[in-house]
């Protein structure tokens, strides 16, 4: 295991157990040569204040960062922040669009969000058809 690897899992483990500043020193300096896990989390940790003060501009710059690498959880996150006007301007297109790239990779939350945004006709043209679609695979994967 590398010294990269060992200060992921530590910075990983040290997240789980709610150990955020410890989580930090880890995560950090990963998070900048492009790590997609360290950068997810960071994001979470700047957008709700844990280990540090919030910060919606760097919780929005390392979601987006992680978002735009495939981390299916990052891109769910990016489109919770568009849907919802947090760390971000309020964009229901720009949110559908992040929800489904994560739904895509199979994330049900963001199965069951697409569905709901199609039966809504939320940043996407309604499609009672493309909403049952979407259920239907969040059921199976949940």
């Amino acid at each position: 295991m590398s010294e990269l690897d060992m200060n992921l899992a530590s910075g990983i483990s040290a997240f789980e157990a709610k150990e955020f500043s410890k989580a930090f020193k880890f995560l950090s300096p990963l998070a900048e040569t492009g790590n997609a896990l360290a950068q997810y989390r960071l994001a979470v940790m700047y957008q709700n204040g844990l280990g540090h003060v919030r910060n919606e501009m760097m919780a929005l710059k390392w979601m987006r960062a992680a978002a735009e690498q495939g981390d299916a959880l990052a891109q769910h996150g990016l489109g919770f922040m568009y849907m919802q006007g947090e760390c971000a301007p309020k964009n229901e297109k720009q949110a559908a669009e992040w929800f489904r790239r994560a739904a895509e990779q199979g994330l049900a939350g963001s199965q069951m969000t697409l569905g709901m945004l199609y039966e809504q006709g939320v940043g996407v043209e309604k499609n009672e058809s493309e909403a049952r679609k979407w259920y239907e695979k969040a059921q199976k994967n949940s």
